[in-house]
């Protein structure tokens, strides 16, 4: 993190310790109010975010979603990892990218077998590890799931057709397409030293648990839809948005009943809510690491769970698969990544048909159907937003070069 966002931050911490003070003793703030905002302010601090990162469901309010009476279980066929791979042309050893990156769990399978599974830094099996941005691979599932039923009618449609509440935001009348691959068009700061910016905006708004529609109808419009690829998180809580009018059912409540049963995941989940009950679809789902390594092994298999289609093959297929000039992979000026996108779905460079669901602080699903593998890695990086992000990013680049040697070794 950069001294001005490292000043920033401090500035903002500051700032909120003064107000709290004031607040707390003309009787405004209550101490429970008092004690999540210091979870939220403590939540990446080095010495306990791992221990954070395993809690989530438990530190804030969540809602559970309950496996089903018949759990699906893994073949074990159990070897060791390859020892290197090579990056920027330089030969690495994968335990020591595992230990820098503070990898808390790391599970590779090709098709039912388990081939190696480690935890570290505190968790278990029975760990539910926080998703980050991988829960907005599972939100693509669930949306093509509701275009099946009948629910959404086609993505071709606008986000306020189906969330008129979402009018004064710049979500109106963007079409549901553009949304799915992160080409809203909507204005997302996310500069942690601007006390003004949306990502600290956003922090607040857990911070102080208040109404996730009520911030995204701040956001506003920037450019055209549809012609530029620009990370926003909050596109993905707009279709979770959608989900849930068109459905009208909570996220948990669907994913619970359309994979999470069907599927034999081992163990509940929760997914982290606001003060209406509105999953935070763009985050906040906290998962055990096999259940994580099922959902890979459901798109290893284009959506088909042991016979059963759960997600429409053609719904997979798009969702994996670029198709405008903005989403391919590659450097390119409509965008500043060079991974390619699809339905919230990331798409490497040179990838052969390799895919992958990206969370911050080095969360991870990377499916490889010309291996037949599935690698499912969570992690507590407390580094991994110095540099202003930079490090992070690096770090993505890295352990799909990690990913790719062990997918075509093991």
């Amino acid at each position: 993190m950069t001294q001005k966002k490292r000043s920033g931050l401090k500035w903002t911490a500051s700032i909120l310790a003064g107000l709290l003070a004031v607040l707390v003793l003309a009787g405004l703030f209550n101490y429970n109010k008092l004690q999540r905002l210091h979870t939220a302010l403590s939540l990446f601090d080095a010495p306990i975010i791992a221990e954070n990162f395993r809690n989530l469901g438990t530190l804030f309010e969540s809602r559970a979603i309950h496996k089903g009476e018949t759990v699906w279980q893994f073949k074990r066929s159990e070897r060791p990892l390859p020892e290197t791979y090579v990056y920027k042309g330089e030969t690495r050893k994968i335990s020591d990218f595992l230990a820098r990156t503070e990898t808390t769990g790391f599970i590779v399978v090709r098709d039912d077998t388990i081939l190696y599974e480690k935890y570290s830094l505190g968790n278990t099996e029975e760990s539910k590890a926080t998703s980050w941005s991988v829960a907005k691979s599972f939100v693509s599932a669930l949306f093509g799931i509701a275009i099946q039923e009948g629910h959404i009618k086609s993505i071709e449609e606008s986000v306020t057709d189906y969330v008129p509440a979402l009018a004064p935001s710049g979500y109106n009348g963007v079409r549901l397409k553009d949304v799915l691959q992160m080409s809203s068009g909507v204005r997302f700061n996310e500069d942690y030293s601007d006390l003004t910016s949306d990502i600290n905006r956003l922090n607040y708004v857990f911070a102080f648990n208040t109404p996730l529609v009520d911030f995204v109808n701040t956001l506003k419009q920037e450019r055209r839809p549809g012609t530029y690829h620009n990370y926003v998180s909050m596109d993905t809580q707009v279709l979770g948005m959608v989900i849930t009018e068109a459905t009208g059912r909570p996220l948990t409540e669907y994913l619970e009943e359309k994979l999470w049963k069907p599927m034999g995941m081992e163990s509940d989940a929760t997914w982290q809510i606001d003060s209406t009950g509105m999953e935070a679809a763009f985050m906040g789902l906290n998962v055990v690491l096999r259940d994580y390594a099922r959902f890979g092994r459901l798109y290893l298999h284009r959506g088909n769970w042991n016979g059963t289609q759960l997600v429409p093959e053609q719904w997979v297929k798009a969702s994996i698969t670029p198709d405008a000039p903005h989403l391919m992979p590659g450097k390119r000026d409509t965008s500043k990544f060079t991974l390619g996108y699809g339905y919230q779905w990331w798409i490497p460079e040179n990838a052969d048909g390799d895919f992958m669901a990206i969370g911050v602080y080095g969360q991870s699903i990377y499916v490889s159907p010309r291996n037949r593998i599935v690698i499912a890695r969570t992690s507590a990086y407390a580094d991994y937003t110095e540099n202003g992000g930079a490090t992070g990013e690096e770090m993505e680049m890295e352990e799909i070069e990690v990913f790719k040697a062990i997918a075509d070794s093991i």
